[in-house]
């Protein structure tokens, strides 16, 4: 029932055809594998990291005790011939040192050197990455033409930390990987956190035959798409106590406490008026038209963008259930993880006369910045 989203403490790309470049401050982070002007193969990783402290106090203060989910979630802003079917691959970076973000633009003029490069791991183009003599669970690859490109781990103690997710035609091609592994290695100092590296498999770099470049929103974006670190759990209770559960798909479902303005900080409880449209007649001294019902446990909360139509939150089998009271159904929204000054919509997916259906009865709110 809970999504919490962290944003990076830092990301940027590395490529190998300008291998000390530095591009700190794009606001696009890449992916891909291509030709250059002079028919050279060439590639681009993305680097990212998240705040380890930020990571334990989700964990210690909201997750507590419940088994959690963390998957990096970057939204996809623009891509050039993308394969049928391919995969992206995400590891642990392993580094002798944590690299620096730097300040720079890729194709700077002169070459920006204040950062992480192809090369390089910190400015100044101190500490070039390892292409060699690789410690045990770690390794790089690169082009012997250009070497650098990172090095990573592929799995500590046993448990492999190469995280993969498929891509197939018509998919939004967003990155979504699920790298709780790792940031359980983090957490428990089994390994540092250094971040990630995102990559194409070596298949698909290098290459000569096609240009794959994959465009990402970074954390410089300006628009409503920075990158975040999704940590999910399932802290979901279902009491229904006197109330009846509702069965009929001709109801109302609708928010009863949402105020239409919520300040980015902290959580929001949303209770649910949930009411058959033309309740069984009974025998009472109340209306029966006030009379609550609960949703079937098999129902789901997700939040829309109201402008984009993008879904911030999907609907989740294991994370986003709504939950029951003998009050009525109920479900938490962190509204720091949303972006301020936007409108988003809720929905809700439920199974109802034996049909799944999505009820959108215009549930909308903004999330305004430091409760202005």
């Amino acid at each position: 029932m809970a999504v919490y989203k962290i944003f990076p403490e830092k990301d940027t790309f590395i490529f190998s055809d300008i291998p000390t470049g530095n591009a700190g401050k794009d606001e696009i982070t890449e992916i891909g594998g291509y030709s250059d002007v002079f028919g050279t193969g060439q590639t681009n990783r993305i680097l990212i990291k998240y705040d380890t402290e930020d990571i334990q106090g989700v964990l210690t203060s909201l997750v507590g005790t419940n088994s959690y989910s963390a998957s990096l979630h970057i939204y996809l802003a623009d891509a050039y011939q993308i394969p049928v079917n391919y995969n992206l691959y995400a590891y642990p970076v392993a580094a002798s040192t944590d690299w620096d973000a730097g300040v720079g633009k890729y194709g700077d003029i002169p070459t920006d050197t204040s950062g992480v490069s192809w090369t390089f791991i910190n400015a100044g183009q101190q500490n070039a990455w390892l292409t060699n003599s690789f410690p045990t669970g770690v390794t790089g690859s690169f082009n012997s033409r250009v070497p650098g490109g990172g090095t990573w781990y592929t799995g500590s103690n046993g448990i492999n930390l190469e995280s993969v997710q498929p891509h197939v035609l018509n998919s939004s091609n967003d990155v979504d990987i699920d790298v709780t592994p790792a940031i359980k290695l983090f957490i428990s100092g089994t390994i540092q956190n250094q971040g990630f590296i995102l990559k194409l498999p070596s298949t698909l770099e290098f290459n000569t035959t096609s240009s794959i470049r994959l465009k990402y929103y970074g954390s410089n974006t300006n628009t409503i798409y920075p990158p975040s670190l999704d940590i999910k759990w399932d802290d979901s209770t279902y009491n229904t106590g006197s109330l009846s559960i509702l069965s009929t798909s001709q109801a109302t479902i609708q928010i009863s406490n949402n105020t239409g303005k919520y300040v980015d900080e902290g959580k929001q409880r949303f209770r649910l008026a949930t009411k058959p449209t033309f309740p069984p007649r009974t025998f009472t001294t109340s209306s029966s038209y006030l009379v609550n019902y609960a949703l079937p446990s098999g129902s789901y909360w997700g939040v829309r963008d109201e402008n984009t139509e993008e879904m911030i939150i999907d609907f989740d089998s294991s994370f986003t259930k709504i939950s029951c009271d003998p009050t009525g159904p109920f479900f938490d929204i962190y509204m720091d993880g949303l972006q301020p000054e936007r409108y988003y919509r809720i929905l809700v997916k439920t199974v109802l006369d034996g049909s799944t259906t999505v009820v959108d009865n215009s549930n909308i709110f903004k999330v305004v910045r430091n409760g202005q």
